[in-house]
């Protein structure tokens, strides 16, 4: 591909969300260029997909890379801290992702958020997340917002994981009261948002929501229903609840939840007033998906840092 073709930039297309989107765009016909740290993984698209790396520290030659992109649809994000990446190292990167854009001509940047981003929240994740939304808007860029909650499918962690824990452990423990809502979003819906919005021009923010809201207690017995699990459900003090988390962690060589996403959880930040824009149930996905759901453990650090 050379870079005076028309093409677009999806971060991370060999990952979750990112894969997802670049199958839209390869359907639709569109030449698909990927920012990617993990260059040496084998690609699920063949050579269908330009690969170029992420270029934090050479700014200059990742513009070069995004010269003659319509479109850039950013999933760049971290979980958790790991190592030296922290949430405001993730912010840094991402600015210099976008005045990159900016710089490269590039005419639209889909953005994936999260809902309910605050700069005055005491959480990194939505922290961080607030900040870029700022950078985005000023940049100069017409762009897109897309704030997702949860978002479910065949390679999500969280849902998968808490079907898996309840398949293989007697015991399930769920932080705080599990009042606390959510409501999940799936990854294709999720995609589709994110295309249609780099087709478009206008200025806009999106809260990424499916049609059903879940307390936390509603999910986990869904789940647990859909795999058939017969887990004691209980309930622990949060600190408590992270603890065993990281014992369980500890042997899987995973962070399965860390103080900050259950706190985020117990805000019941995943959730919007807006009306639903995804339109496939999590109830129904779960009812066709039960067989399959949970069989094998997801690991965050495997995906991203191994």
């Amino acid at each position: 591909m050379s870079d005076e073709e028309s093409f677009d930039v999806v971060t991370g297309a060999f990952g979750y969300t990112g894969k997802y989107i670049t199958r839209r765009l390869l359907r639709a016909g569109r030449r698909v260029r990927t920012l990617t740290g993990h260059s040496e993984r084998p690609s699920p698209f063949g050579h269908k997909v330009d690969i170029a790396g992420f270029d934090f520290d050479n700014p200059v030659r990742l513009t070069e890379s995004l010269r003659g992109a319509a479109a850039f649809y950013n999933t760049y994000w971290i979980r958790f801290p790991h190592g030296r990446l922290t949430f405001d190292a993730a912010v840094e990167n991402t600015k210099v992702m976008i005045r990159a854009a900016r710089e490269a001509g590039v005419r639209r940047f889909v953005h994936v958020s999260i809902t309910n981003p605050s700069k005055d929240s005491p959480l990194g994740y939505f922290k961080g997340k607030a900040v870029l939304e700022r950078v985005l808007a000023e940049s100069g860029i017409s762009y897109a917002i897309i704030r997702p909650t949860v978002v479910f499918g065949e390679e999500d962690i969280l849902i998968n994981n808490i079907a898996w824990l309840l398949r293989k452990f007697p015991v399930f423990v769920i932080p705080g009261s599990g009042d606390y809502r959510l409501q999940p979003i799936f990854v294709e819906d999720l995609a589709e948002l994110a295309v249609n919005a780099g087709q478009d021009t206008e200025n806009v923010t999106l809260d990424a929501v499916g049609p059903e809201v879940f307390t936390f207690n509603e999910l986990v017995r869904q789940l647990a229903d859909a795999v058939g699990s017969k887990a004691w459900i209980v309930h622990f003090p949060p600190g408590v609840a992270v603890t065993v988390a990281k014992v369980i962690g500890w042997f899987l060589g995973d962070v399965p939840l860390t103080r900050e996403e259950a706190d985020g959880l117990m805000s019941s930040l995943l959730v919007s007033d807006k009306p639903p824009t995804g339109k496939t149930r999590l109830s129904d996905w779960l009812k066709a998906n039960a067989g399959t759901l949970g069989r094998k453990y997801t690991s965050e650090l495997a995906r991203h840092y191994r």
